[in-house]
């Protein structure tokens, strides 16, 4: 077969697409567009796109950032051709560290150049490629800023090689180079000896009122603060008197506790920890905020007895001594503060909670979740006022942003890499030990001081390593650790910490003593060196790091993925999502590399190995296994106090909903089989509930939670009466629409499996062609609590996800993925025909065509099947017909003419499953009737290009694309 079916002349037609006439048919990559920030566009996503396809690239820019530089390492580290950065010392705005970052490069092959002019402020990168070259233009420097977030215009254009444009660039680089030097150790220290940082930029502050009262001004709270306070004083007012607030790592939760003691202003204050090293920090946030003398502040600890203080801050261990506990009368505090509550389930808290009564009692954590049979929230009356996890933390810029790199962890020399059962000799080798330290020198910050902290997954492992890295040197300085396991005294933990906060230490290696509880705020490195075993360690282990410090501006964490089985957990960890939908994960996956950073700027990047070893765990994984739906189902239980219903799940982005409705046929007969309970459920409304739960619930469109619950309401109703209730409900009011959403209740031209699965239909046609709900399930709706309460709770939730997830008017979502029963379901067609749904079908009645595509093909396929289709760019796939098909065959010429519409549905290969990703609607262009081998002769065949309406998403391009993917 012929497989050089490309476009003829690419760049022409963009040429003519882009500047003379828009309705050419041409492949939308090289014509010439604006590039802005945006929702969905950014400067950093054409330049990560460039740097993966270019031979050699130009940056001439005025401005750099270090955190920009991060934002492109990955591509940087992957690139293999030859690069060159220019820039120069432009109104001092460069930082030193700046160009540390940059001369770092150098380790990378790329070339970083100062030029000589006294006002260098160009803003350009160019690209070489084999055949064209491409520039973007305009206003954006090399800052996060500017790449991501600034309102930015720039302009990208391609030129063919040998065009005038082309040598215009070509001689533009030549005397870029030509204009500059190279940069080196001994121009930074000079530059750095001279260098005064711009001032910094303020917002004009309120006037101060002409006459204050205080000495100091008083540390108001911030929105969030506010936020929190209110909801808070909320639960207080209600008459509760506990609550839990649950607030990421670093997001100050004892500025919170203390503005709310302020506010609430309690005659008597006890604060509960559990490591006295952190109550002398804390005390003295409190008085920042409280304004009260210093006496009235005091300790109560093994070294320290302030009975008497106000406000004062104990460790649990001494005040559950009973000879320290008896001394205060049970009502002697009137607000008592958890601090780390989690641990309150502990036999210590417990002593202390139940022997005092205070008027309100608040539990602060980042982790109400444990692992074991205890409930924090219970402890706590279930009263969640205030919840604020790492995502949103970082999107309201209370942490410091990160930037993750998740890379291939070493592989030896005898070809094999890390699994969970290799023992500590490969662990330690020289090989995993020059990948380690060569992986620091590449993503580690080269303008500051490493401090940071390594993960291992052993005590002998982190002893040995760190012995093993004090003979080596990063970057030319000998490396200072220190190994530290829960073995050790606090003192020397202590000592420790001080060490490395002083700079006379770079790392500390250790495996589970800084999960949580250690405060240090200089940390810049997060370093993962142990497969991940927990998503709630993962993010204990990632939020040492993402406190805020002076000087501080972002913190590097660097993953290093073997090939672990729990690789899945990476991104319930870093998305926290807890769906257990593999779809959903890849979802985020795809969704962080079209993006390119998370809110607040940061970023999330794989390196094509550790990518491919995520997925493939993910696609291994038993995600909706009973253990992980009974963990997830108990976890939400201790939250609400009460089993949760699936809406529950929905509103605190949990489980999906759907797994847990499907997984034994309903959520009643999930439940039962978990926690050997009864529902209360007959067997035919056990029955009923699974026809609802995996036909109604399962469909991805509003249609059919309208019909039944118009259904329940009146108990018959006519078909154009349902197309209007759609109408009301603001959906097109189509008759077709309207039977295939009934259909899926009275089981009508669904296969024979099916219909022989539910039992019986639970609605019909009488003769009149009234459409009624089957007399036993209405009677059970309108007098079994616990029947109708299931079905209100699945049409609820089925709703609220239709409208979350699929609404906009069309039958699909691109980049979601379907399943050719669900397509059958909402292309309208008869569920029987899923059977039948194979390659492609063309339905001329409903003027609809769904296109199913595998891209690459199992070895045991047949010849006269594997087809070569593939995805030349984002906005065009090559794709053949069935076998002995012409362009005079009837289906053929429909999809040729357009005269049904195309939709066509992807998948990588057989171990994805069933289900295919939605590309969008394409267009046929350039048909070619052509012929493929078969078993023994050659067989007729159409090929053609299906133009897509919107281009896909460049991430989910890559993710299909073989250069990515092999």
């Amino acid at each position: 077969m012929r497989v050089d079916f490309q476009w003829s002349d690419p760049l022409a037609l963009d040429v003519r697409f882009g500047y003379l006439d828009e309705r050419v048919g041409a492949p939308r990559q090289h014509q010439p567009q604006v590039v802005l920030n945006g929702p969905n566009e950014s400067v950093l996503r054409v330049l990560r796109h460039e740097l993966g396809t270019c031979e050699t690239f130009l940056f001439s820019v005025a401005f750099v950032t270090p955190r920009a530089i991060a934002l492109l390492k990955q591509e940087l580290v992957e690139f293999a051709g030859t690069g060159t950065i220019v820039t120069s010392d432009y109104l001092g705005f460069n930082s030193p560290s700046a160009f540390s970052e940059l001369l770092n490069l150098r380790n990378l092959g790329i070339d970083v150049r100062i030029h000589t002019a006294d006002a260098f402020h160009p803003k350009g990168y160019i690209f070489g490629h084999p055949g064209h070259v491409t520039a973007l233009v305009g206003s954006s420097n090399l800052t996060e800023n500017a790449l991501v977030t600034n309102h930015e215009w720039n302009l990208r254009v391609t030129a063919a090689r040998g065009s005038d444009l082309s040598n215009q660039l070509l001689l533009l680089e030549q005397r870029q180079r030509s204009e500059s030097a190279r940069l080196t150790r001994e121009w930074i220290a000079r530059y750095e000896s001279e260098y005064a940082p711009p001032p910094p930029r303020r917002r004009p502050e309120p006037h101060a009122p002409i006459e204050s009262r205080q000495p100091r001004p008083a540390i108001e709270p911030n929105q969030m603060q506010r936020e929190a306070l209110g909801t808070i004083q909320a639960v207080r007012t209600s008459g509760e008197r506990r609550a839990l607030v649950i607030s990421a790592t670093g997001t100050g939760k004892t500025m919170l506790s203390a503005l709310d003691v302020r506010a609430a202003a309690p005659k008597r204050l006890l604060f509960l920890v559990h490591r006295e090293q952190i109550i002398d920090r804390t005390i003295q946030e409190y008085q920042r905020v409280i304004d009260a003398p210093a006496g009235h502040f005091g300790k109560l600890t093994g070294s320290a007895k302030q009975w008497s203080a106000q406000f004062l801050f104990a460790t649990v261990q001494t005040m559950s001594r009973p000879d320290v506990l008896t001394r205060f009368d049970p009502d002697a505090f009137d607000y008592v503060i958890v601090d780390e509550a989690h641990r309150a389930a502990s036999p210590t808290y417990r002593l202390v909670l139940e022997y005092l009564r205070p008027a309100f009692l608040l539990g602060m954590t980042a982790t109400p979740e444990r692992t074991d049979s205890h409930n924090v929230f219970e402890l706590f009356d279930f009263n969640v006022p205030y919840e604020i996890r790492l995502n949103r933390a970082l999107e309201e810029d209370m942490l410091t942003p990160f930037h993750y790199y998740g890379i291939a962890d070493v592989t030896l020399a005898d070809g094999r890499t890390l699994t969970d059962k290799d023992d500590l000799t490969v662990m330690i080798s020289p090989e995993r030990v020059t990948h380690l330290i060569h992986s620091l020198e590449v993503y580690g910050q080269a303008s500051i001081p490493p401090r940071g902290l390594i993960f291992c997954s052993r005590k002998d492992e982190a002893h040995a390593l760190s012995r093993a890295l004090n003979q080596r040197t990063l970057r030319g300085v000998p490396l200072r650790t220190m190994a530290l396991t829960g073995d050790d005294p606090v003192s020397t933990r202590e000592g420790a910490v001080a060490r490395l906060e002083r700079g006379e230490l770079d790392y500390l290696l250790t495996v589970d003593v800084f999960n949580e509880g250690v405060d240090i705020p200089t940390i810049n490195q997060i370093i993962m060196l142990r497969q991940t075993q927990s998503s709630i360690v993962f993010v204990q282990q990632l939020g040492r790091g993402l406190r805020k410090a002076v000087s501080k501006d972002y913190v590097v964490v660097l993953d290093f993925i073997g090939n672990y089985t729990n690789n899945f957990l990476i991104p319930i960890a870093l998305f926290g999502d807890e769906s257990l939908n593999k779809e959903s994960l890849k979802q985020h996956l795809i969704a962080a590399e079209e993006a390119g950073v998370l809110p607040g700027l940061a970023s999330i990047r794989f390196d094509r190995i550790s990518q491919q070893r995520v997925l493939q765990s993910i696609a291994s994984a038993k995600l909706d296994s009973l253990t992980n739906l009974k963990k997830a189902v108990e976890t939400l239980r201790n939250r609400l106090g009460a089993l949760p219903r699936l809406m529950d799940f929905l509103r605190f982005d949990s489980v999906d909903p759907v797994l847990l409705a499907t997984r034994l046929g309903s959520y009643p007969a999930l439940l039962e089989r978990l926690f050997r309970i009864s529902c209360g459920l007959t067997g035919q409304e056990m029955k009923f509930l699974e026809l609802v739960s995996c036909e109604v619930f399962t469909a991805k469109r509003p249609h059919e939670f309208i019909a039944l619950r118009a259904l329940l309401r009146t108990g018959g109703l006519t078909l154009d009466q349902l197309t209007q209730a759609f109408a009301d409900e603001g959906l097109a009011p189509s008759r077709a629409q309207a039977m295939s959403a009934i259909s899926s209740l009275t089981l009508e031209e669904h296969s024979e499996v099916d219909q022989k699965r539910f039992w019986r239909p639970m609605a019909g046609y009488d003769s009149s062609g009234l459409i009624t709900l089957d007399r036993g399930a209405l009677a059970s709706y309108r007098s079994s609590t616990a029947f109708r309460s299931c079905i209100d709770d699945l049409i609820e939730t089925g709703s609220a996800i239709a409208d979350r997830r699929y609404a906009g008017g069309t039958p699909f979502v691109a980049g979601w993925q379907y399943s050719r029963k669900e397509v059958t379901r909402l292309l309208c067609w008869p569920r029987k025909w899923t059977s039948t749904l194979y390659g492609y079908r063309v339905d001329r009645r409903s003027g609809q065509c769904a296109i199913f595509v595998t891209l690459h093909k199992s070895e045991d396929v047949s010849a006269s099947t594997a087809y070569e289709d593939s995805l030349l760019d984002t906005s065009t796939m090559l794709w053949y017909t069935r076998s002995r098909r012409t362009l005079a065959s009837d289906e053929v010429k429909a999809i040729v003419a357009n005269d049904v519409a195309l939709h066509v549905f992807v998948k990588k290969d057989d171990a994805e499953g069933t289900d295919f990703y939605y590309l969008g609607r394409a267009e046929a262009r350039d048909a070619e009737q052509t012929t493929m081998m078969g078993q023994s002769a050659p067989l007729d065949v159409v090929r053609m290009h299906l133009h897509f309406a919107e281009p896909i998403q460049s991430a989910l391009f890559d993710y299909f694309h073989p250069m990515l993917t092999e």
